[in-house]
């Protein structure tokens, strides 16, 4: 495995994700649009999952106008959707396509800044919902068409928040302490199968709308742009990374 500055400073071979069906949910704006755009422009299929369907048809078009193959738009709402739901969304994938070779688990919700004991109930349910529930069905609801690529790698979305608890992240921080348990204990599961391998990306501090409700005083010109992070992105879904399962990178160096 490649060095936390190497990974940052990774460079994607031309087409390096040729032919590759790639689904990444938050797929309309942020890094889940960036990571999009750019397994795209790396030759992948890309199947765009989120809520909003126009910000999904803005992307559809900009990569249509790179030059890219022609994606898919799949409309979900991880706080409302049942696991009937995901299953439909795998089902349609598997009649399309009989495989899924990345699977970019992206969508999240911040919740409160405020202290576990003044935490609303509603939003502690609606964050662990999206950020930890939704996650597992989804991902559980695709293992068998990921299982059917010869190669295919699942990133879920931690934090740093997520490793040491702060305070005042509240239920933000409960649900990426559980994202990487479950991906550890996946990639536990799969260990040997060769066909799937399941980690972590923590993005670090970068210009999402996210992070802007997160600071609202910080200036988004003085941290990293979605853009500026893809190469461990790049990295972790192409064939460099191969036989890489159960680790938890930072798309930043320190």
């Amino acid at each position: 495995m490649l060095s936390a500055q190497e990974i940052a400073n990774y460079q994607a071979k031309e087409n390096s994700l040729k032919d590759r069906i790639i689904l990444v949910t938050g797929a309309g704006d942020g890094i889940g649009k960036a990571a999009a755009l750019a397994y795209a422009k790396a030759g992948a299929i890309i199947i765009l999952a989120g809520r909003t369907v126009e910000k999904l048809e803005q992307i559809y078009d900009q990569i249509i106008a790179d030059g890219g193959l022609e994606p898919l738009i799949y409309p979900v709402d991880f706080e409302g959707a049942t696991e009937d739901d995901f299953n439909q969304l795998a089902h349609q994938c598997d009649q399309q396509f009989g495989r899924l070779d990345g699977l970019l688990l992206n969508a999240g919700i911040l919740g409160q800044r405020t202290p576990l004991s003044s935490y609303r109930h509603d939003v502690w349910t609606k964050v662990l919902q999206v950020n930890v529930t939704a996650q597992h069905l989804l991902t559980k609801a695709l293992m068998p068409i990921l299982e059917a690529s010869d190669n295919a790698s699942v990133i879920f979305t931690t934090s740093g928040v997520g490793r040491v608890g702060r305070a005042f992240w509240g239920a933000y921080a409960v649900s990426k302490f559980a994202v990487e348990g479950m991906a550890q204990t996946w990639a536990a599961e799969v260990e040997g199968l060769n066909s799937v391998r399941i980690n972590c990306i923590n993005p670090g501090a970068t210009s999402t709308q996210m992070r802007a409700t997160a600071f609202p005083a910080e200036n988004p010109e003085s941290i990293a742009s979605p853009e500026d992070i893809m190469s461990a992105y790049l990295y972790l879904m192409g064939s460099d990374s191969a036989g890489i399962n159960g680790q938890s990178i930072d798309a930043q160096k320190k």
